[in-house]
């Protein structure tokens, strides 16, 4: 296996614990939680096992500036400015949505690790003044390193490929891996690491915002580069990944009665926080599949938490929740 810069700051490996109280109440199967809210930079959350590989390669690659985008709450862009900060890059962040008058949770922190937002109100927008954004960071010399929407390129999904590892080293069975989908790194990385390091259960996406079609065939494709990083290549297929779209009909950072729900059982029967934009609705589609009888109940299903804590003190949902 090829040796690949890396930068080791995340706390690992991050814990597994049961929940029986909530396995109870759901009536379903073993329910096990991968801790990687716990993962030590800026709150934890699943970027920073990225965020140690992409940083390595900025480094190597002479960068002095960081720059990504996202939603305005994003966990990626909140990681990222916090990894810029310890490891002294600048870093611009291009963030879409109405800017706030007073910052909040991920935003507040944002600023805090000194990044610079650039604001951009309309989504469709967001890509080409990304780009504009690196264009003139390259102009005035500030040697940027664009780091992709969710760390999702075949360099931030070498971080969930080893996370496979570290899980088959905890020694925990588990029959499925069911966690949030959405810019395909989490989920690549774990089906690449599932093929390399022999994974024997199954692993499910919940998709966020994107359609199962488009994430099959770009985790497929994503899986599939990031396996050339490491060794020969894996040409991976969309029949190779598992995802459903089933709960991400009401759109991306909408909350419905089925986050709240989650939120709540999980904090009343296991004290344990979810996001109301990512775990939130992973663990909802989990639930819903729990009751659907999709899981066996003789089976444990291990749910990794990709943390996003902060954002449940964003204005936008208070007292929503």
């Amino acid at each position: 296996m090829n040796q690949i810069p890396r930068l080791n700051f995340a706390h690992l490996p991050t814990p597994i614990e049961e929940l029986p109280r909530l396995s109870d109440h759901l009536a379903g199967p073993r329910i096990l939680v991968k801790r990687d809210d716990q993962t030590g930079l800026a709150f934890g959350g699943n970027k920073t096992r990225k965020l140690e590989f992409l940083v390595a390669e900025a480094r190597e690659q002479g960068a002095k500036t960081l720059i990504s985008g996202g939603a305005m709450q994003s966990n990626h862009c909140r990681q990222t400015a916090a990894a810029a900060a310890r490891y002294g890059f600048e870093c611009m962040l291009v963030l879409t949505g109405d800017l706030p008058e007073k910052p909040s949770a991920n935003l507040l922190l944002d600023e805090l690790f000194g990044a610079k937002i650039v604001n951009v109100t309309d989504r469709k927008d967001r890509d080409h003044i990304l780009q504009e954004t690196f264009d003139h960071a390259v102009a005035e010399g500030k040697k940027p390193y664009l780091v992709p929407y969710g760390g999702s390129s075949p360099t931030g999904a070498l971080g969930y490929a080893f996370a496979m590892e570290e899980l088959m080293q905890q020694n925990v069975p588990a029959d499925w891996i069911v966690f949030g989908t959405s810019s395909g790194g989490t989920h690549a990385g774990l089906v690449l690491g599932q093929r390399v390091f022999g994974y024997q259960g199954r692993v499910l996406g919940i998709s966020i915002d994107e359609s199962e079609e488009w994430l099959k065939s770009h985790v497929s494709k994503l899986a599939s580069d990031a396996s050339e990083m490491l060794a020969e290549r894996i040409q991976f297929t969309p029949t190779d990944v598992l995802a459903t779209a089933e709960y991400c009909k009401a759109g991306y950072g909408v909350l419905t009665d089925a986050e709240r729900e989650a939120v709540t059982l999980f904090a009343k029967y296991e004290g344990l926080l979810l996001d109301p934009v990512y775990t939130g609705r992973a663990a909802a589609g989990m639930i819903g599949l729990i009751r659907k009888g999709f899981f066996k109940k003789d089976e444990t299903v291990l749910f990794w938490h990709t943390g996003g804590g902060p954002a449940l003190f964003a204005d936008k949902y208070a007292n929503r929740i």
